[in-house]
């Protein structure tokens, strides 16, 4: 690596290490996914099972083990705590922006790979994930990984992180691999190409990865893992809707356009642009189009919708809007810095107009929202400057310097202040405060896997759904005393006959502690 490589390298990885990792304790973990990542490997150390997930002291089958073995790695260095449980999925992120420099390096040159890097680190979803303690930012790197060695030509990595990719969320990380490189094949007309693939080792060393987990917790638990794993958390979530009120067929246009804020507005001219103005990078460009627009339609056709599915996109978009920065930079037309400055304008003042337009609905944020609308506006004045001065490069970095400090703001102000209505850290904290150590606990679904991480305590879930309330009657006829924790929600829709027979004992935010009179 020559000095302008390492120079590059250093300042992404410092860049990209305050950005991912500034507050990453701030805030207790958000309910219910992050408490789901961080109960599940406490429970490995509790049971000394590194095999068998366990939620509540039961087996559980939601997700292949790789970041319940990362977290559980890290707790044996931090010890049990939020940051421990983050700390994966951040370590990966920076490691992730990385990867991008590198292969934008590899295949396009210094500034393709260094804008592509920084555009992924500074859009919101992608470093707002990186920060939590979830399995997205995991899958992306393994995925990313394998479809930039593949296109690059290093097919043993290829196999090894699809094998990677499995181990980590499933057949979704064989699946992508899989068909981005054959509809690849198909549109460059190059079929052939398959017998040049390695299909062979390629197969021996994905297997070598990816199956023995399985086949261990095949001959562990047989069918029940298989029916579990395969049938419910991947087809029928595929095939049917987890959260019905998301089956929306245009759901992740707008998760796109705030996830990928501010680099959307230049998106579509970039796809166009390397659509027609490819030069000599064709087979590279067509890959990467490839590589987002099926990843987009699978989570848009899927029924489950989640705003964290769609990452893998964002690897290809970044490089994608990098090569094409790098293009303007080098051959300059008006229309095109205009377009985006225009488009960069419209999207800026359309959320300083939002938030504005709420402020006096949500007065406990009023600074935040302050300090937010001043950051944007500021980049709206230089974007329009740099513009105006043909300044590419400096436009460039003002979208970057400017998300930088967006995200202090979020993460260090706007996060903190609405976090105890998203965690049950000081619900838990107060629960024992009051518990008599013996009592039986019952607690809503959603707050569970919080409830259990920070209280050490399981209690029997309620299932509270827009179709059905739990049968309370018969828990408050078996059991002369017991306690419930509920969300206020929950608790508005039990019947006032039940209603009359709790009393409160603690209120937090919108969670409610209560026992049977």
């Amino acid at each position: 690596m020559n000095s302008r490589n390492y120079g590059a390298f250093l300042i992404t990885a410092i860049i990209s290490m305050i950005v991912i990792f500034f507050n990453l304790d701030g805030i207790p973990l958000l309910d219910p996914d992050e408490p789901v990542y961080a109960e599940t490997p406490k429970e490995m150390l509790l049971y000394n099972d590194f095999i068998s997930p366990k939620i509540f002291g039961e087996y559980w089958y939601d997700k292949p083990p790789m970041y319940y073995w990362l977290v559980t790695l890290t707790y044996k260095i931090f010890g049990i705590n939020d940051f421990a449980a983050r700390f994966p999925s951040a370590s990966l992120a920076v490691i992730c922006i990385l990867v991008m420099l590198y292969f934008g390096n590899k295949i396009f040159n210094k500034r393709t790979g260094m804008a592509s890097a920084l555009i992924l680190l500074t859009s919101i979803e992608y470093f707002y994930l990186g920060k939590a303690a979830v399995t997205d930012i995991t899958l992306n790197l393994f995925l990313t990984c394998s479809l930039f060695s593949f296109i690059t030509k290093k097919y043993y990595l290829f196999y090894f992180f699809a094998g990677l990719a499995v181990l980590t969320k499933g057949p979704i990380g064989l699946f992508f691999p899989a068909i981005i490189v054959f509809i690849y094949f198909l549109v460059t007309k190059n079929l052939r190409e398959l017998t040049r693939i390695k299909l062979p080792v390629g197969i021996l060393i994905f297997s070598i990865v990816a199956l023995p987990w399985y086949i261990i917790m095949y001959h562990l638990h047989g069918a029940t893992f298989i029916d579990t794993f395969l049938g419910f958390h991947n087809i029928t979530r595929f095939t049917s809707p987890e959260h019905p009120s998301g089956v929306l067929w245009y759901y992740y246009i707008p998760v796109l356009i705030i996830g990928f804020f501010p680099w959307i507005t230049l998106l579509i001219q970039s796809i166009y642009h390397s659509l027609i103005h490819y030069r000599d990078k064709f087979n590279e460009l067509i890959f990467l189009n490839i590589w987002f627009i099926v990843v987009f339609l699978f989570f848009s056709i899927s029924q489950t919708k989640l705003v964290s599915y769609i990452l893998p996109m964002y690897p290809p978009m970044a490089m994608l809007v990098g090569w094409y920065i790098d293009q303007l930079g080098n051959n300059y037309t008006s229309k095109r810095q205009y377009s985006w400055s225009i488009l960069s304008c419209i999207l800026i003042v359309g959320i300083i107009a939002v938030a504005l337009f709420n402020i006096n609905t949500m007065p406990n944020y009023n600074q935040s929202i302050v300090f937010i609308s001043t950051i944007l506006f500021s980049m709206l004045v230089f974007i329009i400057f740099f513009t105006w001065k043909n300044q590419i490069e400096k436009l460039f970095w003002t979208n970057v310097f400017g998300m930088i400090v967006f995200s202090f703001i979020l993460v260090g102000m706007v996060f903190p202040a609405i976090a105890p209505q998203f965690s049950t850290f000081d619900t838990a904290k107060q629960f024992e405060e009051c518990y008599d150590g013996n009592s039986p606990i019952y607690i809503s679904k959603f707050l569970r896997p919080g409830f259990s991480f920070y209280s050490n305590k399981y209690g029997t879930e309620l299932i509270f759904s827009d179709d059905s309330i739990p049968d309370m009657k018969i828990i408050l006829q078996e059991n002369a005393k017991a306690y419930f924790i509920l969300r206020d929600i929950d608790y508005n829709r039990l019947p006032e006959e039940i209603r009359s027979q709790l009393s409160t004992l603690k209120t937090t935010d919108n969670k409610m502690i209560l026992i049977k009179k």
